[in-house]
């Protein structure tokens, strides 16, 4: 057993113990009356604890332990692993773990390649229909696909913008040209530096700040709120706002984790991390702004590239099919959101 999975049971046991001796060691997922155990979960991310999606799993945390039924913790900031795919591989198992994943991940992780569309750069640029997709069609067919394999997908949160991060001036394409830029390591991080033309580097988040310090890296491509809570603007100084990705957190958790919970119980589960992930949403999007000017506060240099021309750099994406993606994919979403 490696060291990262020895610390993450370790911490769930913790929790777990905790949990049982706070419901007087009743048998989880028990009824919900009073002598029943509470349900233990942890809601595990790697990003720091000061951004939108942190801090939405810290209010979900606290809600659902006011219930009384829930002893719910919050490890963030890679605590229990720097690396997301792991999370969820464990929450697969039957770990309980609620893990902020993203649609690009999970197509890769789980094969499905149609939920790609989902991060594809350029396809999805209105945060406002995330609040739609749960009811199309299309969307419960995905969830299907993931349940079968252990995964349920709860809530997906809009969280940002994504953007290059880099040691040196990027003014349009031709400036990412031959750098070493990390991010994500799966078939989208690798479409993207494809038609871009810089080196995707999918190594976890915790090394990419001494990965620039250390000259290995060139600069990365990410959320504003991330960058700035992880201080990437100590290593580069230019931000090239490209943003193309509309970056979601896919909220997943072990399908035999709710199925072991007592009907009431999940529906309270479910509702409160859908509702606060409405909600967070629209306060990630309000702080956007803020955070750009805390970049440029800390020296900093934001340019407004054109968008039309990395739109039309990465169009080849498309009419090559790179990603795998059904007929008629983008129009079947677009119709079912009403787009």
């Amino acid at each position: 057993m490696n060291m990262t999975r020895k610390m993450l049971l370790t911490a769930l046991m913790m929790v777990i113990t905790a949990g049982l001796v706070c419901a007087g060691g009743g048998q989880q997922g028990g009824s919900s009356s009073g002598g029943a155990a509470k349900i233990s979960v942890i809601f595990a991310g790697t990003e720091a604890a000061t951004t939108g999606q942190s801090r939405m799993m810290q209010e979900v945390a606290d809600k659902l332990n006011a219930t009384g039924r829930f002893q719910a913790d919050v490890q963030v900031n890679g605590a229990l692993s720097a690396n997301t795919d792991d999370l969820v591989t464990q929450a697969k198992t039957g770990v309980p773990l609620v893990v902020p994943s993203d649609p690009g991940r999970l197509a890769s992780q789980f094969n499905i390649p149609d939920l790609n569309i989902l991060m594809a750069p350029y396809v999805l640029t209105d945060m406002a229909v995330l609040e739609k997709l749960p009811d199309t069609a299309i969307f419960k067919e995905w969830q299907a696909k993931l349940e079968a394999q252990g995964i349920t997908f709860v809530a997906d949160m809009y969280n940002g913008f994504r953007s290059f991060y880099t040691t040196t001036p990027v003014n349009g394409v031709a400036g990412l040209k031959g750098l070493r830029i990390r991010g994500f390591g799966n078939n989208i991080g690798n479409a993207l530096a494809k038609y871009l033309g810089f080196a995707n580097i999918g190594i976890s988040w915790g090394e990419v700040l001494p990965g620039i310090q250390q000259k290995t890296l060139d600069g990365c491509e990410v959320q504003v709120a991330t960058a700035y809570g992880s201080a990437i603007y100590e290593v580069t100084k230019y931000l090239a706002l490209t943003k193309h990705y509309m970056l979601q957190s896919s909220f997943v958790c072990s399908t035999k984790l709710l199925t072991s919970m007592p009907e009431a119980d999940r529906k309270i589960f479910l509702d409160t991390i859908r509702e606060t992930a409405q909600k967070y949403s629209q306060i990630i999007a309000s702080e956007e702004a803020t955070y750009y000017q805390q970049m440029k506060d800390k020296g900093v240099t934001i340019t407004e590239v054109s968008l039309k021309e990395f739109q039309d750099a990465i169009a080849p994406l498309y009419t090559n099919n790179d990603l795998g993606f059904s007929a008629g994919l983008k129009d079947r979403l677009f119709r079912e959101l009403g787009l």
